[in-house]
């Protein structure tokens, strides 16, 4: 049995970097960006996403990590760990290991590549479910992973007491309602998408698992809870964000938010691990002037 704690997920969560340095975890500047997070009003983390860089971090890292996110936090908002892969038994592996160490839930990506039908999708996620007492959040991003789960999928999953809500990434705002509409009633949706996440929230969504909210903690989460609340000025008012959302995928995700967390002070380095690279050299000065626009 899991200790996980019945948080919510709602809100902001930021899916963290994983800073480094000269090949290994840049411990201290992983600390410091917790911290401007937890004291910006960051209402919950995961670790081991795609935006930690998860492919290329060794078991103990993830560990590590995990262990010191959760040091950091210290019960206030929940914990997720990144658990998701194209492989059940890997998948199985890992929510075990999630649930062993305590995370607070697991966000299991849909199976990247080898992309099963609807059926596989459903005995993937329910296999999970049934065999581990974590709350699970799927995460459907077609984008990345080229399958998409349909609403009937969710709405089966959804009816299993640990599968708890969705990161729906694809940006369509159109299927939010058709997967709303015949999903459990505490069934939570977060935006995946940074740039449609204020609309997404708008139109019923519960909150975002974000990128951008490394770089504007405080100024998203209150934007975020203002749409949730129904305030259309949100939208109006997140416009002046949009460059900056844009800038932070101007190439894959996280070489920009890396060199816009190391230009803001927050890591030590924006080193990546390969096959990823730092920023183009040649999009290092307009991405500072976006910011510098931000922080003006």
């Amino acid at each position: 049995m899991s200790d996980a704690k019945d948080f919510s997920f709602k809100g902001v969560m930021t899916a963290l970097v994983s800073p480094f340095q000269k090949g290994a975890l840049d411990v201290a500047s992983f600390k410091k960006v917790l911290r401007h997070q937890i004291d910006h009003g960051i209402q919950g983390f995961v670790v081991n996403g795609t935006t930690g860089e998860s492919p290329t971090l060794r078991l103990e890292e993830v560990k590590d990590l995990l262990k010191l996110a959760q040091s950091e936090v210290s019960g206030q908002v929940p914990v997720l760990l990144g658990t998701g892969s194209n492989s059940t038994h890997k998948t199985l592996e890992m929510t075990r290991l999630a649930a062993d160490l305590k995370a607070d839930g697991a966000l299991v990506v849909t199976p990247y590549y080898n992309k099963p039908p609807q059926r596989g999708l459903r005995e993937h996620y329910l296999t999970l479910a049934k065999a581990v007492e974590i709350p699970i959040i799927l995460y459907n991003v077609p984008g990345r992973t080229a399958v998409s789960m349909t609403p009937e999928t969710v709405h089966e999953l959804s009816r299993h007491r640990n599968i708890r809500g969705i990161k729906e990434a694809s940006g369509n705002l159109n299927l939010l309602q058709e997967l709303k509409s015949n999903s459990e009633e505490d069934f939570v949706f977060l935006s995946g998408d940074d740039e449609s996440s204020v609309d997404f929230c708008l139109q019923g969504g519960d909150g975002v698992i974000s990128v951008l909210s490394h770089v504007i903690p405080k100024e998203f989460v209150s934007l975020i809870d203002r749409a949730r609340e129904g305030d259309a000025s949100a939208a109006s008012e997140f416009e002046k964000y949009k460059k900056l959302c844009q800038w932070l995928f101007v190439e894959s995700n996280p070489i920009p938010v890396k060199m816009a967390l190391y230009k803001m002070g927050l890591i030590a380095s924006p080193e990546m691990r390969l096959p990823l690279v730092s920023l183009d050299v040649d999009k290092i000065t307009d991405l500072q002037q976006v910011l510098d626009e931000v922080f003006q």
